[in-house]
């Protein structure tokens, strides 16, 4: 089995799917969270949208240090922002995958907040965590648009929305 086309093929099912969610991202309701503990809308959409960025991240990098790098989520207004800060995103993850080799995926990355280590990962499974925070993240936001009695689209088939029951 090719590892890297294997990722490819659900790094791009993940991006179709991710994309139809973003698009219909209420944009006056980026500020509401459904619990004081939650994320607001549009950090939850902007944080969706960079995920893509974990792929070159994990393999142009060895590590994330928190206490070096402070998070700061790219500022965005609307949908437009967020789908074009997701194409960005995703299209830089892509690029890094296509140049990739089995031999890439086995180096060591650390995510750390200075000397607390919050994941020692390869490199695939890096990959692999953003992918998987992608739908985790993902199903969040469609809780919160069902909460909003927005439609959902569907992720892996049609949804209850796309159904005529």
């Amino acid at each position: 089995m090719d590892i890297i086309k294997a990722l490819l093929k659900e790094f791009e099912n993940e991006a179709a799917t991710t994309r139809k969610f973003l698009a219909i991202v209420p944009v006056e309701k980026f500020d509401w969270a459904p619990h004081e503990k939650s994320m607001k809308m549009k950090g939850l959409a902007t944080h969706i949208a960079e995920l893509p960025s974990w792929v070159s991240m994990a393999l142009t990098t060895n590590e994330l240090d928190f206490a070096k790098e402070a998070y700061n989520p790219t500022e965005v207004n609307d949908n437009k922002d967020l789908l074009a800060l997701f194409e960005k995103s995703y299209a830089s993850g892509k690029s890094e995958l296509e140049k990739a080799s089995e031999k890439d995926l086995e180096g060591k990355w650390l995510l750390r907040n200075g000397e607390q280590i919050l994941a020692d990962y390869t490199k695939y499974e890096t990959i692999r965590h953003s992918l998987s925070q992608t739908a985790h993240h993902r199903a969040q936001l469609g809780v919160y648009l069902r909460l909003l009695n927005f439609p959902i689209p569907g992720s892996y088939g049609p949804s209850a929305d796309d159904q005529n029951f």
